[in-house]
């Protein structure tokens, strides 16, 4: 590995260009900002031969670009399109993206937005289901969406016009951009023909091998790089997360040593697993704790779990781990196949097995297969949810977002939404299940300043995050 070998004096400015290329598949002259490029290609040598050999991930640097093409172990629906207003995509969104890429892909060097529009629309024409009518706002204001997304990666670069005068009002605005064609051609390369896959779990590297030649254990090398994989592309990585197999990689010192090497970043270890903190921002996607409503009442909402779990005069029940979800959102997506065109009947899915999320074999780094244990996790109910945010509005509501004020059950929702993406609570039917890395967060001080009553001011020790990048990281 490289960082061992780079002068101390360097290694700050290697670590940097690692956390950039791992939260940012693709870097762009222009994104995520103009520095990130001459970074990465200043130690391309040395990210290219680290990446292969920890993570089996590839890069390719070019003038222009600088890709990373990962190896995805399992689905994540944690790391979402967003609009630049940071809104979700929606499956609208999503459609028009990919139908953008291919238009972009057959055009020359600069197109309006209007006849990228009358592309995409004959494109759509052809889906079931799927149209784009700019006779219709909601389309229109979708499709632009899509086509931000493109300009902010530095696909498109606006050379004229106003993209928001034409969503208003397509017959008086216009927008002419200039393509960039070596970032559209690197924005999608997909790891196998698409034409050809039975599910979306065929871009999985298990399904992926077994589709190319018989199946085989892994080797040593292989459960090492799945390791080190998740610990990057997730926020936490629990010990229920991880294959009998593993769990015991997931102990050997080594392993995170060589993250931490790699990325900057410190390890922290407990017995039910290990994440990495980001105290730098770069690489997660997520900065926790932070700044804005959501996150400030998220780490509240996190400190009052906390407490209410640790109250033993209360106690709270538990329960086993609900399956895990990328089973669910595999049959979602493979849903939307259209079986009637080139894509062959949907394979039945192989169920996703469910292991313990903690024993202490597996702690202890234990290869003998005992009798599992099925972990338990404290459970706090809906209504105690409810009512908790509730509360919290009603004490320091005055220093929250004014859209949040008064939607103290959409508040709700979205704060819940923030824990489960940072794997520190997992939502089920009539609550939430508590995870261990919570108790992370017990004990937060909050402090009001008085002259600015319009923020809250939470103080924590660290910043604690998810990937983002397609990476995105921890």
């Amino acid at each position: 590995m490289h960082g061992r070998k780079i002068d101390s004096l360097a290694l700050d400015n290697y670590q940097r260009a690692a956390r950039v290329v791992l939260a940012n598949h693709l870097v762009t002259r222009t994104y995520p900002d103009r520095i990130a490029l001459p970074l990465i290609r200043r130690w391309a040598t040395e990210l290219r031969e680290d990446l292969v050999e920890l993570f089996g991930y590839r890069l390719e640097v070019t003038e222009t670009t600088a890709r990373v093409f990962p190896i995805i172990d399992r689905l994540d629906a944690g790391k979402p399109a967003r609009t630049p207003a940071d809104r979700l995509f929606d499956r609208r969104r999503y459609a028009y993206l990919a139908l953008c890429i291919a238009a972009l892909g057959r055009a020359g060097d600069q197109i309006t937005l209007s006849e990228l529009a009358d592309q995409v629309a004959a494109y759509a024409g052809r889906v079931d289901g799927l149209e784009l009518s700019t006779d219709r706002a909601a389309d229109r204001d979708a499709f632009v969406d899509a086509v931000g997304w493109l300009t902010h990666r530095g696909a498109l670069t606006l050379a004229d016009g106003d993209a928001g005068g034409w969503a208003s009002d397509p017959e008086a605005g216009e927008a002419l951009y200039d393509i960039d064609r070596p970032v559209v051609f690197a924005l999608f390369r997909p790891p196998r023909a698409l034409q050809h896959l039975h599910s979306v779990r065929g871009l999985l590297t298990e399904e992926a091998s077994a589709a190319t030649g018989p199946a085989h254990a892994p080797t040593a090398a292989d459960l090492a790089r799945r390791v080190r994989r998740a610990l990057v592309e997730r926020p936490v990585v629990y010990l229920a997360d991880l294959t009998p197999e593993e769990r015991p990689v997931l102990g050997q010192d080594r392993i995170v040593a060589d993250v931490e090497l790699f990325t900057g970043l410190r390890a922290e270890r407990r017995a039910e697993g290990v994440a990495l903190i980001d105290t730098s921002g770069r690489l997660s996607d997520i900065r926790f704790p932070s700044t804005g409503t959501l996150a400030q009442v998220g780490l509240l909402l996190a400190g009052e779990i906390a407490d209410r779990v640790l109250d033993i005069d209360n106690p709270v029940p538990r329960r086993p781990g609900a399956p895990e979800a990328g089973a669910a959102l595999a049959a979602q997506l493979d849903g939307a196949i259209p079986e009637s065109t080139v894509f062959a009947p949907l394979a039945e899915l192989r169920a996703l097995d469910d292991f313990p999320a903690q024993s202490d074999s597996a702690s202890d780094g234990d290869t003998d297969e005992a009798e599992p244990v099925e972990a338990t996790y404290p459970l706090v109910d809906s209504a105690w949810v409810r009512e908790t945010v509730q509360a919290l509005t009603d004490r320091y509501g005055a220093t929250f977002a004014a859209q949040w004020q008064a939607d103290v059950p959409g508040l709700t929702t979205e704060v819940v939404a923030l824990l489960e993406r940072l794997r520190l609570v997992q939502a089920v039917d009539d609550g939430l299940l508590v995870l261990p890395a919570l108790a992370r967060y017990r004990g937060a001080v909050v402090t009001v300043r008085a002259k600015r009553t319009e923020e809250l001011f939470v103080t924590a020790a660290d910043t604690y995050g998810s990937d983002s990048t397609g990476t995105e990281g921890n």
